[in-house]
């Protein structure tokens, strides 16, 4: 384990060198690809990443309220919301619907050109596979995380405001009002941050389990069953690593 956490550690360091530091040092960046890549990390993702957290926002409110009304006190529904959905379960949940979209078809697309010998071919024309494959991954993962989670928070509180508003005798306007209220900017920026951290996570398991990937197709199903299971894992653990940094730092 800790020599694949190594692993995963080195690829993204060489990922980050050619994204930040290669283009002073006569490297430029593709960034077509990385627009590309963006794009289907990101934008695409957005109908299904709307319709899951609206429906976890909503049930949220839901089990919030129902022990929430035993106190009395079922007007911090909202609050319950809000602030689950920045923390955590925005960021967490964008990372999954990333991992089942995207970290996937990183491992099976480098997977695929492993096995057809397309990676032994750019090493034989001196182009780097982590600066060519990994790199716009890297890139555009690093960019749309942080941006989908936003989106995801934002549809998380509106399935929460839909209870609110129906069972718990709000309006609208004084749901959002009460979430907006409820939310510091720490909220904001700790979801941020691990978002950022599983991008970076999701692509570097993805990218190192295809470039490991053996002969025949096989393999290649079993590079990408073995990419979202261990992405999984891993984001998890980053997601508890990063938690109990910022309590002990005194952010939550």
């Amino acid at each position: 384990m800790l020599a694949y956490v190594g692993a995963l550690a080195r690829l993204t360091s060489q990922a980050a060198y050619y994204a930040f530091v290669g283009p002073f040092r006569g490297r430029p960046l593709r960034l077509g690809r990385a627009f590309s890549q963006a794009m289907e990390v990101g934008v695409r993702a957005l109908p299904v990443l709307s319709l899951i957290t609206f429906f976890i926002g909503l049930i949220l409110a839901i089990q919030g309220a129902y022990e929430l009304k035993k106190f009395g006190a079922i007007h911090f529904v909202a609050d319950a919301v809000a602030i689950t959905m920045t923390r955590e379960l925005g960021p967490l949940i964008t990372a999954i619907v990333v991992i089942g979209r995207s970290g996937s078809a990183f491992a099976a697309e480098i997977g695929t050109m492993k096995v057809n010998e397309e990676i032994d071919a750019l090493e034989t024309m001196a182009i780097s596979p982590v600066q060519f494959l990994v790199t716009p991954k890297f890139l555009a993962m690093i960019l749309m995380l942080p941006c989908l989670t936003i989106w995801a928070n934002f549809m998380g509180i509106l399935g929460g405001s839909l209870f609110g508003v129906l069972k718990a005798d709000f309006t609208f306007v004084e749901y959002m009002r009460a979430s907006v209220s409820a939310l510091f900017m720490r909220d904001i920026v700790t979801g941020l941050i691990k978002s950022v951290m599983f991008g970076m996570t999701i692509t570097a398991v993805g990218c190192s389990e295809g470039l490991a990937t053996g002969q025949g197709a096989e393999s290649v199903g079993k590079s990408t069953t073995a990419a979202v299971v261990m992405s999984i894992f891993l984001v998890v653990v980053v997601d508890l690593i990063f938690t109990s940094l910022f309590f002990f730092a005194g952010g939550i």
